[in-house]
């Protein structure tokens, strides 16, 4: 038995906490419950009533659960644990080993066989283990009151504290408060915006106090209940007011009046409101246009503490527009813009200075008479007076004549879709007799369009979806004749290349040196912007620059790195040096192509086989479109000397000053060849529309991706593309190049959607094939930094994206530079992450 003692005591041990725990669950949930209450301070929360009841109730429940426990509990003995132990044992032993021989005692052979069955039961006694006891009550608790319990002291844990225990002693009447006496302390916490400190009462003698409306003021009362008092005026409160002696009191400041704390040391004081005036904005210049339309107008604003938010709204001065044209009708119902203010990114919101800056271009409203109204609101809700500025809204101005009267007659059908029927009219009349208004066939193909569209919807009722599709269409028109093609962005390179060089023979000041370079940076940036755009509606997608004589690969950083470096020499005085840099990059740029990134020296994929075939089938579509509109140019102009009118692109739809038609020689044949030749000319060119139409049935037969949607769409482009190039070829054995010209235009249009959903097709299926592509997208994130971003041939580095355009530049910087600052201050993240985002704001 001394070899089991500890096994039997611990099965003793576990005895008692099973039955304590069957009889007593009910009296330590209801402890758990009451604790937690006080440490997440709802004796300090509720109304002195509700404590004393709660005090009351919780005393109640622990006498009963005590008393029910002390009914059920029933207190072991050692032999229950011995039972309990033996019970797990093969033979029940420690019975055996309990018993005694009853008979036989006197028989030696009785006596050995009794003692051998003692010996064997000790054996098996001596691996005896404690049992582990039974502490489920889930039969008496079939609710889970004990762990709602738990589960409350943990939160209480997370989110209360041990020390808010001791303030219940201050709803008794007794106690350490007691002994000292009755006392009192109390705060005056000033809204967080003010920026203002908190007061403690304590320290303020009596008289006048002033504080600021919607301070919250805090009392607490120690000691004898109903000993110290509180009254005030300065809340305005009118029901649910708690009582005057109750132990933790706060309430906000809405009014002046008075506080008096009545009782042993009590103090009043006379509260007075400082005051906090609506804050205030005012326009401090005149607005200014930028030469694309974005519009700056500078502000203030100031206010006691400072400004939360503010707001311009921009609303249509009916009273004073010119109602004639397409404004004569009454407008359709247009919201009021609506813009927030910029504030400061750093420093104090009390007074500033900002600028707002939008581009309302594209807007109905541009140009025409609107009021301004710049409101701002501060931390207490109060809004400042209006100030209204009537002014013209900004927008661009367009100098071209035809792109200005493609632009009123935008506005006139975003006034109102019912002058859709007179713009059609007008488009219709402009584009009657092309010749000399247009430099080349694009921007007439895409009047064709428009037009022909317009007339479309306003037969048939036009949509607002409708309506801004088309508004959409002839800004891109307008901004393309007044802005002009590859070659007008060329000729600004070079006019701005020429002033430059002419400057610095000239020894020009250097201010009037870096006012051509920031216009050099701009003519450069305009024509990378135009060669990357020809490329693209060449169906190809631009990615990299390249000249052809060394086949030498630039980016965008490379060429801004030139030109700082021929700014740099400039401001050292070696104009020489400067010259010969500047004449190395207007020779490089004039030969610049912008071309895809290469995928290797391999053979080409049968995908990029078909995108290659389907660009130049779309070049040669784009070059017959060209001819044909010199031709029809030529018809309306027959003394013009054919293949020099203006816009000519060459027979071949290359650009050049074109060939001559073939003529006869002499005079006398002039009339009679020339009216043969131009319907050889007719002839040929629907020939060679034939011969386009076969390549894309061709090219529609061995397509790709036939396997997928995409692929299925690609199909339907390049079937629709042959239904229009048919339709041009008749037109062209008709002669009516009109006709011509819009259903080559409709082939455009369609195989360029064949190719981008080819394009779609042939992703697709590198996505289910994996491996090439996977390799691939791994190549180009090597060349990736961790941002993302590409690393440029001059060490730079580069998300290739423009960061500088957009809708709001300046909204974006400051959203960047918040998140910059709120990411800065989680000491969670790396410390080498952090040093690099203190960086970051150390220089912005």
């Amino acid at each position: 038995m001394s070899r089991i003692r500890g096994a039997v005591t611990l099965t003793y041990l576990g005895l008692w906490s099973e039955r304590v725990t069957r009889a007593f669950w009910p009296l330590w949930s209801v402890a758990l419950v009451a604790l937690a209450l006080l440490m997440l301070g709802m004796q300090d929360l509720l109304p002195l009533e509700a404590v004393w009841a709660l005090i009351v109730f919780f005393a109640l429940g622990g006498l009963l659960t005590l008393g029910l426990g002390l009914r059920r509990f029933r207190r072991p003995r050692r032999d229950e644990a011995l039972d309990r132990l033996d019970a797990t044992l093969r033979g029940r032993p420690l019975q055996t080993l309990r018993d005694n021989q009853a008979i036989g005692g006197s028989d030696a052979a009785s006596v050995a066989v009794w003692q051998a069955h003692q010996d064997r039961m000790a054996a098996r006694a001596a691996e005896a283990r404690a049992v582990s006891p039974d502490l489920r009550v889930s039969r008496r608790d079939p609710f889970a009151l004990r762990y709602v319990a738990v589960l409350a002291l943990a939160v209480a844990l997370l989110f209360g504290s041990f020390w808010k225990v001791s303030s219940v002693t201050g709803v008794t009447a007794g106690g350490q408060a007691l002994a000292s006496g009755p006392t009192w302390e109390g705060w005056v916490e000033p809204p967080a915006y003010t920026g203002l400190p908190s007061l403690y009462l304590a320290d303020q003698t009596g008289g006048t106090l002033e504080v600021a409306e919607g301070s919250r003021i805090t009392l607490r009362f120690y000691g004898e209940v109903g000993a110290l008092t509180a009254r005030e005026t300065v809340s305005g409160r009118t029901a649910e007011v708690e009582s005057v002696a109750e132990a933790s009191q706060s309430f906000e400041v809405r009014q002046p009046g008075a506080l008096v704390i009545d009782g042993p040391g009590g103090r009043d004081w006379q509260i007075a409101l400082a005051a906090d005036t609506a804050p205030q904005v005012r326009v401090i210049d005149e607005i200014t246009t930028a030469a694309r339309g974005e519009m700056s107008l500078p502000f203030e604003a100031e206010d006691d503490y400072g400004i939360r938010s503010g707001e311009a709204t921009i609303r249509l001065d009916l009273a004073e527009v010119d109602r004639r044209h397409g404004l004569a009708v009454e407008p359709e119902p247009r919201a009021a813009i609506r813009v927030p203010l910029p504030l400061p990114i750093s420093g104090s919101r009390a007074a500033f200075n900002e600028t707002l800056i939008e581009d309302f271009s594209q807007h109905p409203w541009a140009n025409l008479p609107v009021t301004i109204e710049l409101r701002v609101i501060d931390d207490r809700d109060q809004t400042s007076a209006p100030e209204t500025l009537a002014t013209p809204l900004p927008g661009r101005r367009f100098f071209d004549p035809f792109a200005a009267a493609i632009i009123d007659q935008r506005r006139a059908l975003l006034w109102s879709r019912g002058n859709a029927g007179d713009a059609a009219m007008i488009l219709r009349a402009i584009t009657h007799r092309p010749e000399g208004l247009f430099r080349s066939a694009v921007p007439y193909l895409r009047m064709r369009t428009i037009q022909r569209r317009l007339e479309s919807f306003a037969a048939t009722g036009m949509t607002g979806a409708q309506r801004d599709e088309l508004a959409a269409a002839m800004w891109d028109l307008a901004v393309l004749l007044e802005d002009g093609d590859l070659s007008d962005a060329l000729e600004r390179l070079r006019r701005a290349q020429e002033r430059l060089s002419e400057a610095m023979k000239n020894g020009a000041s250097d201010q009037e040196i870096a006012e051509l370079m920031q216009e050099l940076r701009e003519a450069t940036q305009d024509y990378m912007r135009q060669l990357a755009q020809q490329q693209r509606e060449n169906g190809e997608q631009p990615e990299t620059a390249q000249t052809p004589e060394n086949m030498m690969e630039m980016t965008q950083d490379d060429l801004q790195a030139m030109m700082d470096r021929i700014q740099e020499l400039m401001e050292q005085g070696r104009m020489a040096e400067a010259e010969q840099a500047l004449a190395e990059l207007q020779q490089m740029l004039e030969n610049m192509q912008v071309t895809q990134g290469q995928q290797g020296q391999g053979q080409q994929s049968p995908g990029q086989q078909a995108m290659d075939g389907l660009a130049e089938t779309l070049r040669d579509q784009q070059g017959l479109s060209d001819q044909a509109f010199r031709d029809l140019q030529e018809q309306f102009n027959p003394n013009a000397q054919q293949g020099q009118n203006q816009g000519n692109q060459g027979r071949d739809g290359q650009q050049g000053q074109g060939e001559q038609h073939q003529q006869g020689e002499g005079q006398g044949q002039g009339q009679q060849q020339g009216e043969q030749g131009q319907g050889g000319l007719e002839g040929e060119l629907a020939d060679r529309q034939e011969a386009l139409r076969r390549e894309v049935e061709r090219q529609r037969g061995a397509l790709p991706g036939q396997g997928t949607e995409a692929g299925r769409r690609a199909q339907q482009s390049l079937e629709d593309a042959e239904r229009a190039m048919e339709g041009a070829e008749q037109a062209l054995r008709a002669d009516d190049l009109a006709e011509a010209i819009d259903r080559q235009a409709e082939a455009m249009d369609a195989l360029r959607e064949g190719m981008r959903n080819l394009g779609e097709a042939l992703a697709e299926e590198q996505r289910e094939q994996g491996g090439q592509g996977d390799t691939a997208g791994a190549r180009e994130g090597e060349r990736r930094d961790p941002l993302g971003r590409d690393a440029g041939n001059s060490g730079t580095i580069s998300s290739g994206e423009e960061l500088l355009n957009g809708e709001d530049v300046y909204r974006r910087a400051r959203e960047l530079l918040d998140e910059i600052r709120r990411r800065s201050g989680e000491g969670a993240r790396p410390e080498i992450e952090r040093d690099y985002l203190e960086r970051l704001l150390d220089r912005f």
